[in-house]
């Protein structure tokens, strides 16, 4: 079995204990990533089980080593369950979950400004209460941990519960958290599935569209085919892609590199004209990094501008330039203009500040 470790939550009795069993004890179990290969990411990792039980492998373990795999550092969650304790109890785990990571931040060797939640199901609800609930810490604490930030800088709620009263099963638990989100809120990575018929798709889309009214940078992926409280979806061929979708977004958002993002500006023109319509891409050689594209048309005379929010990391990067269309500006005619798309690869390139004169000879 993988080498892990597990701390407790509280040094003590953890607050709100009513025993001094098993259950009673939250924990966090550390799971590193090999030495050398680390991004300096951290998941807290939720598993689900209906605030009953934890499903601690498929949807701890193996996540956690799948994490390891990609050099993020896990953390998966052992918090307080039903009906001995409410949701609430399991939501200060959450909360101190997140503290502790973020004290211990260098000890783990992982980025304090870098640390996500990732959820299951019920572990999917403890997630966005916690990313809704989350607090600035209080620096009079005596408690060091207690002076850190609660709030997480990314969400991954996967089949999640995000409001009971909505889904008309387990209100109390599942308290309404889409009715808590404002600008604040984490950016967001939802995975659902439309046959699931214990948490309905729309348990999803109601977080979605409550990130979307307050401006939140999120993504939503509702699969066709899946049941319920697949983990990974390592049984469903098609389920089983979310993992590679959200190391993409990781990765677009700068969450898998220390290193910061600049604007990229330049000119893209085919013997020295522009294109009617085209898109400039560039892929980092550094596959931490995140990726970056722009449309340039003949409106513009091929100029674009990327700002640093979604720039890239200086380096070398592959730039593609892909031609779809010579129409401009838009005409009603629904005349063709080229044969099809077509796709130049200009190789790779030191990107940076400076800007870019992209031209193809033909």
């Amino acid at each position: 079995m993988t080498n892990h470790t597990a701390i407790p939550l509280w040094p003590g009795r953890a607050p709100g204990a009513i025993g001094d069993d098993v259950v009673d004890r939250p924990q966090l179990t550390v799971h590193l990533p090999p030495t050398g290969s680390a991004c300096g990411t951290g998941v807290i990792v939720c598993p689900g089980g209906g605030y009953r039980t934890l499903a601690a492998d498929h949807e701890g373990l193996q996540v956690a080593q799948w994490l390891n795999r990609r050099g993020i550092a896990a953390f998966v969650l052992r918090y307080r369950l039903g009906e001995r304790y409410h949701s609430d109890v399991s939501l200060l785990d959450g909360l101190r979950a997140v503290r502790l990571v973020r004290h211990r931040a260098a000890e783990f060797g992982v980025a304090a400004h870098r640390i996500g939640l990732l959820g299951f199901s019920a572990g999917g609800h403890v997630t966005v209460a916690v990313g809704t609930g989350w607090d600035a810490g209080n620096p009079n604490a005596s408690d060091a941990i207690e002076q850190a930030s609660s709030r997480p800088d990314f969400l991954v709620p996967v089949y999640a519960v995000t409001n009971g009263i909505v889904r008309g099963r387990k209100a109390d638990e599942y308290t309404p958290t889409d009715v808590c989100v404002n600008a604040r809120t984490p950016p967001t990575f939802l995975v659902h599935s439309h046959e699931d018929t214990i948490v309905p798709g729309n348990q999803s889309t109601l977080f979605y569209d409550a990130l979307l009214k307050a401006g939140v940078p999120a993504e939503l992926h509702i699969y066709g085919f899946g049941e319920h409280g697949m983990g990974l979806g390592s049984g469903d061929p098609d389920f089983r892609g979310w993992p590679d979708l959200l190391m993409n977004w990781l990765r677009r958002h700068g969450l898998l590199t220390a290193a910061e993002r600049c604007r990229v500006v330049g000119r893209v023109t085919r013997n020295g004209k522009a294109f009617g319509t085209a898109w400039v891409t560039f892929t980092p050689l550094d596959d931490t990094a995140p990726a970056a594209a722009a449309r340039a048309s003949r409106g513009e005379d091929g100029a674009f501008n990327i700002p640093a929010s979604h720039g890239v990391v200086p380096g070398p990067h592959r730039v593609e330039v892909r031609h779809i269309s010579e129409q401009h500006p838009p005409a009603k005619t629904g005349a063709y203009t080229l044969d099809g798309a077509k796709r130049y690869d200009l190789g790779v390139m030191q990107i940076g500040e400076a800007p870019l004169e992209l031209n193809i000879e033909e």
